[in-house]
């Protein structure tokens, strides 16, 4: 299960984790910093009173905001405690004919910048479970311009299972991680429009890493993220709801979707073992440093066609300290 956040800053959890590493591995840590990017912020919002949201309206109708469906949707105040107001979906049941309700906001990036092809979505959220011993499931799907759903992922609220589905109708793939109901969550999708490709994270844990965008050749550009609450069952709807904020969209003129490095520990020869998520057909720079301001350049590995790649560092058990990182070089 992926560890929920409460509600602190983001800067303190970063720190917490770093000194966790050094700690669980006095003979190789990880720091994993690719090669900065820098883009532009398409769309952002907080759902704040002073970007215009009434916390006694319903999100669908302000700002943009568009509905498909029916059943609760609005505006909370310090549900995460500190960040102001928030978004939901759920909790009232929609009318008994619906069994979905979708909310957005169009961004409609079409065509995609070539200078720029790396599209991030991040967003802060939670699923509160229900009290009426119904339960649903909570999903974010990408669309292009034409209204095609390209990808979803699925938060089933019954088994706490976090699934993703792509556009050739074969159903939900598990990702065999779940999520539980008692704080927020970090999510961030990655998606490179030039290779066809995308990855999420949960808290920086790899959910899903380098599948295809379209498996059908729909047209590849961005029209929005949709929040969706999906009822499990017909006139029968739970009373949980996803809470969503710090809704943010980015592009990148990133060649990739930055690579993600995963400590594995010792292996059974000593030697300090690392995964690398990236993208396929593409070259990786394994760097090392003793005191993360100089780097060394250890290995240079191509992605195999999974995208994913175990290293081992001979040298970590002669160091008293180790950190790592990961690029793309093009």
């Amino acid at each position: 299960m992926i560890t929920m956040n409460s509600p602190r800053p983001s800067l303190w959890r970063g720190v917490a984790a770093l000194l966790l590493l050094i700690a669980l591995w006095p003979k190789g840590g990880l720091q994993a910093q690719p090669r900065p990017s820098y883009g532009d912020t398409v769309y952002s919002t907080g759902f704040e009173v002073a970007e215009g949201y009434d916390p006694g309206l319903e999100l669908v109708g302000q700002n943009n905001w568009i509905g498909f469906g029916s059943g609760g949707n609005g505006i909370l105040t310090n549900f995460f405690e500190g960040y102001g107001q928030q978004a939901y979906i759920g909790f009232a049941p929609p009318a008994p004919k619906d069994e979905v309700l979708n909310v957005w906001r169009p961004i409609g990036l079409a065509p995609i910048n070539p200078g720029q092809p790396i599209v991030k979505f991040t967003v802060m959220m939670q699923i509160v479970d229900s009290t009426n011993g119904q339960y649903d499931d909570f999903r974010w799907s990408v669309y292009n311009t034409n209204g095609a759903r390209l990808f979803t992922l699925d938060f089933d609220n019954s088994s706490l299972q976090i699934s993703y589905g792509l556009d050739n109708n074969a159903g939900f793939v598990p990702t065999g991680l779940a999520f539980d109901n008692e704080g927020y969550y970090e999510l961030k999708v990655s998606m490179n429009f030039a290779r066809n490709l995308w990855t999420a994270t949960l808290n920086d844990t790899i959910l899903v890493n380098s599948k295809e965008i379209t498996t059908t050749n729909a047209v590849l550009n961005f029209g929005d993220v949709d929040a969706v609450w999906a009822i499990r069952k017909a006139g029968a709807a739970g009373n949980n709801f996803m809470i969503f904020d710090n809704f943010v969209i980015t592009t990148e003129g990133a060649p990739s979707i930055p690579p993600k490095v995963l400590p594995l520990g010792l292996a059974a020869n000593g030697q300090f073992q690392m995964r690398v998520f990236g993208e396929p057909g593409l070259n990786y720079v394994i760097e090392a440093s003793s005191n993360l301001a100089q780097w060394e350049a250890i290995k240079i590995i191509s992605a195999p066609a999974g995208a994913v790649f175990d290293f081992q560092d001979p040298d970590a058990t002669r160091l008293g300290h180790r950190f790592y990182r990961a690029w793309h070089r093009p």
